[in-house]
């Protein structure tokens, strides 16, 4: 077939019309409302606009296929070859024969694409401009983000995949529109934020028109262009300004039946007459990257697998699971082997940074990690690897090592010198690398060793309830008393951070009896509570507060300041513990009993006390130092110093947050430190329950 014979666009007949199932939202309550009547009506008066522009094929509907009028979505027509869709849904899949049928009867060299990855042409495969120099492809509702890659290797053109997020907007064509001269009009909230940013990046400012939600839900993006002239089901006011402002006609027409299933101009009306793909040696590589990983453990009755897709959605990318063995019994296992595909290899090393928290292991162990030096101090390359709190291991020179100093929000450092037999790797801190030192880049070669658990398989089911503020403290606290002997008991180390609100509270004494009975061994803490304690001590307020009385007495509010002078005047809180200027309180025991303390400063510390570290490396340094072994950490009412500790702790810790707000104690998951639990109440209250359980009423404090 000749340019020539070719025909500028192709339609078909509404003669079978109607919404007979439902595979859209708009579909959705319309059974049987469509009047095939008027939309044949409709469907003439856009032929007939058409046609006075350019020449039209017609294709007759055949019965039992509702949707054939929708050709957009036949397949996609480049030169003189056509490229069938594969379509999601059942109720459409005859269709692909019948138009397949039609194109290679007109002269068409019929071309699949292969597989069984969906593709539904037009609808989700716009050509850049006339020149067709690129493809803007949809793919997250109908087409998948696999057909694209096979788009690329077919036509060979650079495919930009874009993710559609809203149902409603299932097809590309119902929300995007590319206009020549690298323009495109377009609805942002059906695009992710990724998709977004990257149209944003090849498109500059004004070249981009936006459109608002009422134009979108008229399906003005769904236009057919025709060289200036545009046809459309409706255009607002501002629209139509901003399309004449770039040399546009646009002409509208009624397509409301149509609408009902789903569609309007662009839905009806395929291209005929496009050139895309090139010839030639040369070969376009697709940007799509995919692996496959594998995942075991309780996949089912933990949740991982629906956190498996959503991390993979959400990330912008699609999975297939290739095979899913489930454990026979509660105490087994699953496994699972899922093949993740992205846009890019960006996108795809964001995934499974993400994946890998759950257990995720790539299945690529025959590859090493890939080393980059750094080129100056306290600066990674920047593609590096970031560690989560769990076991990590880097493969080097064919042995996977096992890292050192595990921790969150740090880079691997391998140590593979010339003429060293064992390699070892650590995990360190940005700021602290080295010139020259070698640095696990992307997900290749790296691997985390997570062991899941299933609630209940332990003999108590240590807080298994997680966070919730109906949950009976009473309980939470015998738990945590519970666990806190068992580990006293085998000499393990347990670390509290505690904020000025334990003071304030009226917990202080309380927290005093814990240390002294010999449950803690360290304090982590900032300036004000050592000073509300000390406070307390000296004067018998917290914050110029009587807690006895709950009110405030004459003179109060110089009584913190005072307190940290006279303080500052002994050198420091040891010294005067020893000269007998603190003689109780929280700071009177741990220096008693030889606690160690760490007090990390602020901006907003008045003093400070000679004891808090004021140099905010120094205090990340020490708190790092004073959590090494840690087998429990007890967070009381300080989300800024509990969220700090979170991010330095390894996996296998446990971690109790205590906070009256639940969204302070749901904060430390969120960033990441997911093997938290929290206690919703009053930290006094906690902490008075918790001495009551820990220690014995009868005993003497010492």
């Amino acid at each position: 077939m000749t340019t020539s014979n070719r025909p500028g666009m192709v339609m078909c007949r509404p003669t079978h019309f109607g919404v007979q199932y439902v595979i859209n939202p708009w579909m959705q309550g319309q059974i049987g409302r469509a009047r095939n009547d008027v939309a044949v009506e409709q469907w003439n008066r856009l032929h007939e606009i058409v046609s006075d522009l350019t020449s039209v094929a017609i294709i007759e509907g055949v019965p039992a296929h509702p949707d054939m009028c929708f050709v957009a979505n036949a397949g996609l027509v480049a030169g003189d070859r056509f490229l069938p869709s594969v379509f999601r849904f059942p109720q459409r899949e005859p269709e692909a024969a019948l138009f397949s049928d039609w194109f290679a009867d007109s002269g068409f060299e019929v071309v699949t694409l292969g597989g069984d990855d969906t593709f539904e042409g037009e609808g989700d495969a716009l050509l850049e401009s006339d020149d067709a120099s690129l493809i803007w492809a949809g793919y997250g509702v109908r087409s998948s983000l696999e057909s694209h890659q096979s788009l690329t290797e077919a036509l060979n053109m650079e495919v930009v995949s874009l993710r559609l997020i809203d149902e409603r907007f299932y097809h590309l064509d119902t929300c995007f529109f590319p206009l020549p001269g690298g323009r495109v009009v377009y609805y942002p909230p059906a695009f992710d934020e990724l998709t977004l940013a990257e149209i944003r990046r090849r498109v500059p400012t004004d070249k981009r028109l936006e459109v608002g939600e009422a134009d979108a839900l008229r399906f003005a993006c769904n236009a057919v262009r025709i060289d200036d002239t545009l046809i459309t089901n409706h255009v607002s006011k501002e629209l139509r300004s901003g399309l004449a402002a770039w040399g546009f006609d646009v002409k509208t027409t009624p397509l409301d039946e149509f609408m009902l299933a789903g569609g309007a101009a662009k839905c009806l009306c395929l291209i005929g007459r496009q050139d895309a793909g090139t010839s030639g040696e040369g070969r376009f590589e697709s940007p799509i990257r995919h692996t496959e990983i594998q995942l075991d453990g309780h996949l089912l009755d933990g949740g991982l697998m629906n956190r498996l897709f959503d991390v993979v959605t959400d990330g912008g990318g699609s999975f297939r699971v290739d095979q899913f063995t489930v454990g026979q019994r509660h105490d087994l296992s699953s496994s699972a082997r899922v093949r993740v595909t992205a846009p890019s290899q960006d996108r795809l090393e964001l995934i499974l940074n993400t994946l890998q928290p759950l257990g995720a292991v790539t299945i690529t162990e025959d590859t090493d990690a890939r080393l980059e030096e750094a080129t100056q101090n306290g600066v990674a390359p920047q593609t590096f690897y970031s560690t989560t709190i769990y076991p990590t291991d880097v493969r080097v020179g064919g042995k996977w090592i096992r890292a050192t100093s595990q921790r969150m929000d740090a880079v691997i450092v391998v140590d593979d010198s010339e003429g060293e037999t064992d390699p070892s790797a650590r995990c360190s801190l940005i700021r602290d690398l080295q010139n020259g030192d070698r640095v696990a880049c992307g997900v290749d070669g790296v691997r985390i060793r997570r062991t899941a658990t299933i609630a209940g398989k332990d003999e108590f089911s240590f807080m298994s309830a997680g966070v919730s503020s109906e949950r009976r403290v009473e309980l939470a606290v015998e738990e945590l008393a519970w666990e806190m002997r068992r580990i006293r008991a085998r000499d393990g180390r347990i670390v509290f951070v505690a904020g000025p609100v334990v003071i304030h509270t009226g917990g202080g004494p309380h927290l005093s009896r814990i240390i002294n009975h010999g449950y803690l061994d360290a304090l982590l803490t900032g300036n004000a509570l050592p000073t509300h304690d000390i406070e307390m001590n000296l004067f018998g307020t917290s914050l110029g507060v009587d807690l006895a009385r709950g009110v405030g007495v004459h003179g109060g509010h110089q009584h913190h300041i005072k307190a940290i002078n006279r303080i500052r005047s002994a050198g420091s809180i040891r010294t005067a513990v020893e000269q007998g200027i603190v003689t109780d309180g929280v700071m009177y025991a741990c220096v008693k009993n030889d606690v160690k303390y760490v007090l990390a400063g602020s901006i907003r510390d008045d003093g400070p006390l000679p004891d808090t570290l004021m140099d905010l490396l120094e205090a990340q340094a020490a708190y790092a130092e004073a959590i090494e072994g840690a087998d429990m950490i007890v967070m009381l009412a300080s989300m800024l110093h509990a969220i700090g500790t979170g991010n330095m702790t390894r996996a296998g810790v446990r971690l109790v947050c205590v906070d009256i707000h639940p969204a302070v104690v749901t904060k430390l998951a969120d960033r990441g430190s997911v093997e938290s639990t929290g206690i919703v109440t009053d930290v006094g209250l906690f902490l008075n329950l918790l001495a009551a359980r820990l220690v014995d009423e009868n005993s003497s404090d010492g």
